[in-house]
Protein backbone atom coordinates (compact mmCIF):
# COMPACT_ATOMS: atom_id res chain seq x y z
CA UNK A 1 0.00 0.00 0.00
CA UNK A 2 1.31 3.44 -0.72
CA UNK A 3 2.13 5.99 1.77
CA UNK A 4 0.13 8.74 2.16
CA UNK A 5 2.88 11.05 1.01
CA UNK A 6 3.27 9.32 -2.01
CA UNK A 7 -0.79 9.05 -2.81
CA UNK A 8 -0.72 13.15 -2.79
CA UNK A 9 2.14 13.44 -4.99
CA UNK A 10 0.04 10.80 -7.37
CA UNK A 11 -3.66 13.25 -6.92
CA UNK A 12 -1.35 16.48 -7.28
CA UNK A 13 0.23 14.83 -11.09
CA UNK A 14 -3.28 14.00 -11.76
CA UNK A 15 -4.73 17.29 -11.04
CA UNK A 16 -1.77 19.18 -13.26
CA UNK A 17 -2.82 16.90 -16.40
CA UNK A 18 -6.69 17.49 -15.92
CA UNK A 19 -5.61 21.37 -15.33
CA UNK A 20 -7.21 21.47 -12.05
CA UNK A 21 -6.17 22.89 -8.94
CA UNK A 22 -5.58 21.14 -5.45
CA UNK A 23 -5.94 23.30 -3.02
CA UNK A 24 -4.58 23.55 0.42
CA UNK A 25 -7.58 22.41 1.57
CA UNK A 26 -8.24 20.11 -0.79
CA UNK A 27 -4.84 18.47 -0.58
CA UNK A 28 -5.34 18.38 3.61
CA UNK A 29 -8.63 16.26 3.08
CA UNK A 30 -7.75 14.31 0.77
CA UNK A 31 -4.35 13.85 3.30
CA UNK A 32 -6.58 12.77 5.96
CA UNK A 33 -8.68 10.44 3.91
CA UNK A 34 -5.21 8.84 3.77
CA UNK A 35 -4.93 8.10 6.69
CA UNK A 36 -8.45 6.89 7.58
CA UNK A 37 -9.12 2.85 7.27
CA UNK A 38 -12.36 2.91 6.03
CA UNK A 39 -15.23 5.19 4.99
CA UNK A 40 -15.67 8.14 7.31
CA UNK A 41 -18.29 10.59 7.21
CA UNK A 42 -17.92 14.70 6.42
CA UNK A 43 -18.32 15.97 9.88
CA UNK A 44 -15.70 13.58 11.45
CA UNK A 45 -13.55 14.90 8.75
CA UNK A 46 -14.30 18.38 9.35
CA UNK A 47 -13.17 18.18 12.93
CA UNK A 48 -10.01 16.26 11.81
CA UNK A 49 -9.22 18.85 9.43
CA UNK A 50 -9.69 21.83 11.70
CA UNK A 51 -6.23 20.98 13.56
CA UNK A 52 -4.74 22.19 10.35
CA UNK A 53 -7.49 24.79 9.25
CA UNK A 54 -9.32 25.96 12.05
CA UNK A 55 -11.68 28.01 10.65
CA UNK A 56 -12.83 24.97 8.48
CA UNK A 57 -17.08 25.70 8.35
CA UNK A 58 -19.04 22.49 7.05
CA UNK A 59 -19.35 23.97 3.27
CA UNK A 60 -15.65 23.44 3.32
CA UNK A 61 -15.59 20.11 4.03
CA UNK A 62 -18.30 19.87 1.37
CA UNK A 63 -16.63 21.70 -1.73
CA UNK A 64 -13.54 19.70 -0.84
CA UNK A 65 -15.49 16.69 -0.95
CA UNK A 66 -16.96 17.50 -4.10
CA UNK A 67 -13.76 18.03 -6.03
CA UNK A 68 -12.36 14.68 -4.66
CA UNK A 69 -15.12 12.99 -6.15
CA UNK A 70 -15.58 14.95 -9.62
CA UNK A 71 -11.79 13.53 -9.82
CA UNK A 72 -12.45 10.00 -8.56
CA UNK A 73 -10.06 10.46 -5.77
CA UNK A 74 -12.75 9.35 -3.26
CA UNK A 75 -16.17 7.46 -3.23
CA UNK A 76 -19.19 8.42 -1.57
CA UNK A 77 -20.74 5.06 0.56
CA UNK A 78 -24.15 6.41 0.05
CA UNK A 79 -25.56 3.60 2.85
CA UNK A 80 -23.37 5.21 5.41
CA UNK A 81 -23.37 8.60 3.96
CA UNK A 82 -19.47 8.75 4.38
CA UNK A 83 -16.37 8.83 1.78
CA UNK A 84 -13.42 6.16 1.55
CA UNK A 85 -10.19 7.01 -0.80
CA UNK A 86 -10.35 5.68 -4.08
CA UNK A 87 -7.66 2.67 -4.84
CA UNK A 88 -6.54 3.85 -7.87
CA UNK A 89 -7.89 7.37 -8.86
CA UNK A 90 -5.92 8.20 -12.05
CA UNK A 91 -9.14 6.78 -14.42
CA UNK A 92 -12.90 7.08 -13.85
CA UNK A 93 -14.46 3.73 -13.62
CA UNK A 94 -17.61 2.03 -12.02
CA UNK A 95 -17.67 1.71 -7.92
CA UNK A 96 -17.49 -1.96 -6.44
CA UNK A 97 -18.18 -1.87 -2.84
CA UNK A 98 -17.80 -4.58 0.54
CA UNK A 99 -18.63 -3.27 3.23
CA UNK A 100 -18.43 -5.04 6.75
CA UNK A 101 -20.73 -4.38 8.61
CA UNK A 102 -18.85 -5.86 12.00
CA UNK A 103 -15.72 -3.57 11.75
CA UNK A 104 -16.96 -1.04 9.01
CA UNK A 105 -14.03 -1.68 6.84
CA UNK A 106 -14.38 -0.88 2.98
CA UNK A 107 -12.70 -2.63 0.69
CA UNK A 108 -13.05 -1.41 -3.51
CA UNK A 109 -13.12 -4.06 -6.15
CA UNK A 110 -13.70 -4.24 -9.84
CA UNK A 111 -15.85 -6.82 -11.80
CA UNK A 112 -16.12 -6.18 -15.54
CA UNK A 113 -18.89 -8.75 -15.93
CA UNK A 114 -21.16 -7.06 -13.00
CA UNK A 115 -20.15 -3.27 -14.77
CA UNK A 116 -21.28 -4.85 -17.89
CA UNK A 117 -24.24 -7.24 -17.23
CA UNK A 118 -25.65 -3.76 -15.30
CA UNK A 119 -24.85 -1.17 -18.66
CA UNK A 120 -26.88 -4.01 -20.86
CA UNK A 121 -29.47 -4.10 -19.02
CA UNK A 122 -29.66 -0.27 -18.63
CA UNK A 123 -28.99 0.18 -22.20
CA UNK A 124 -32.08 -2.48 -22.62
CA UNK A 125 -34.42 -0.31 -21.04
CA UNK A 126 -32.57 3.15 -22.74
CA UNK A 127 -31.25 4.13 -19.99
CA UNK A 128 -27.93 6.35 -19.97
CA UNK A 129 -25.70 5.26 -16.84
CA UNK A 130 -24.29 8.54 -15.65
CA UNK A 131 -22.06 6.84 -12.51
CA UNK A 132 -22.40 3.73 -10.92
CA UNK A 133 -21.86 2.40 -7.37
CA UNK A 134 -22.33 -0.55 -5.89
CA UNK A 135 -22.53 -1.49 -2.51
CA UNK A 136 -22.66 -5.11 -0.45
CA UNK A 137 -22.34 -5.20 3.21
CA UNK A 138 -21.62 -7.93 4.87
CA UNK A 139 -18.88 -9.49 7.33
CA UNK A 140 -15.13 -9.40 6.01
CA UNK A 141 -12.41 -12.02 6.56
CA UNK A 142 -10.89 -10.59 9.58
CA UNK A 143 -14.28 -10.22 11.49
CA UNK A 144 -15.58 -13.58 10.36
CA UNK A 145 -11.56 -14.94 11.82
CA UNK A 146 -12.30 -13.41 15.33
CA UNK A 147 -16.00 -14.99 15.74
Amino acid sequence: MLKPEQLINRAEAVCERRGVRLTPTRKEVFRILTQQEGAIGAYDLLDLLKSEVPNAKPPTIYRALDFLQEQGFVHKIASSNSYVLCSHFEQQHPAQMLICTDCGSVQEIHSAGVDNAMLEQAQQHGFDVHHQTIEAHGVCGSCKAKN
